[in-house]
């Protein structure tokens, strides 16, 4: 028998697959054992990510927002690696702006990745699953701690992360009977390239952040990583409908009147 951490037998379709915590949890995926597919809007670094799998992998380009784009990717990806078992709901959009100074694109855009998006992907490995008479499957979305805690200057995001966490417990009760598994990850402040120049780009700012996180360190990709493998796995075969913090205590911390 393979053990629960083994990932043998996974089909897995990782969106924002190309770059970041997307690529992180595909390489980790596929390092124990998954066959992954990665999607996104620029073929280049999708064909890096997919370089670099340690087992079958696939690219498909789409952008979430369209129903049918993302019916196509899931055609392209079966037919490669056959039946998809597991999603993972990563794409997103986001960027800081004063809530007054959001023009109505700007919401249209963030809401439409990473809400719309996720329910369009997660519908279509839904259906796919239902119609083969249901199945050992996973769904995992990323979310984001101020989903639940507010978070000026990401109003548009916010919101749409909250409906992801709604649209996570949602579905885990819904599709139950059909064995599916739906879960969400939080992490916290994960130190990379982009949030170094994005979020904490002086050593002030650093610091500033660091004091906030009662571990008093960053997280990393692997942790991340680490969770959706969990997440996957057959060792959390009796977690459903839940949102696993991934933010060394950072988000107790937080709150809508915090500076």
């Amino acid at each position: 028998m393979l053990p629960a951490a083994s990932l043998a037998g996974r089909v897995v379709l990782v969106t924002g697959g190309g770059s970041g915590l997307g690529r992180a949890m595909a390489l980790e995926l596929s390092r124990l054992g998954a066959k992954v597919a990665v999607v996104g809007r620029r073929r280049e670094p999708l064909d890096e990510t997919v370089a670099l799998l340690e087992g079958d992998g696939f690219a498909a380009t789409a952008d979430v927002r369209g129903p049918d784009a993302v019916a196509a990717a899931f055609d392209a990806a079966e037919d490669v690696l056959g039946p998809l078992t597991t999603l993972v709901n990563n794409a997103a959009g986001n960027f800081l702006v004063r809530a007054e100074e959001l023009s109505p694109n700007g919401w249209r855009a963030v809401v439409g990745i990473v809400l719309d998006g996720t329910f369009h992907c997660s519908r279509e490995l839904g259906r796919r699953v239902i119609e083969r008479g249901g199945a050992n499957a996973q769904i995992v979305n990323i979310v984001a701690s101020y989903a639940w805690t507010g978070g000026p200057g990401t109003v548009h995001s916010a919101a749409a992360k909250a409906g992801v966490v709604n649209l996570t417990r949602t579905l885990a009760v819904e599709w139950a009977r059909h064995g599916i598994r739906v879960n969400a990850i939080s992490p916290g402040p994960v130190d990379t390239e982009e949030t170094r120049e994005r979020l904490w780009p002086t050593e002030a700012a650093r610091e500033r952040v660091l004091r906030r996180i009662p571990l008093g360190r960053f997280g990393t990709e692997a942790d991340v990583a680490h969770a959706c493998a969990y997440l996957v796995s057959d060792f959390s075969g009796y977690v459903t409908g839940d949102v696993l913090t991934v933010d060394g205590g950072a988000w107790l911390e937080q709150g809508m009147f915090r500076d």
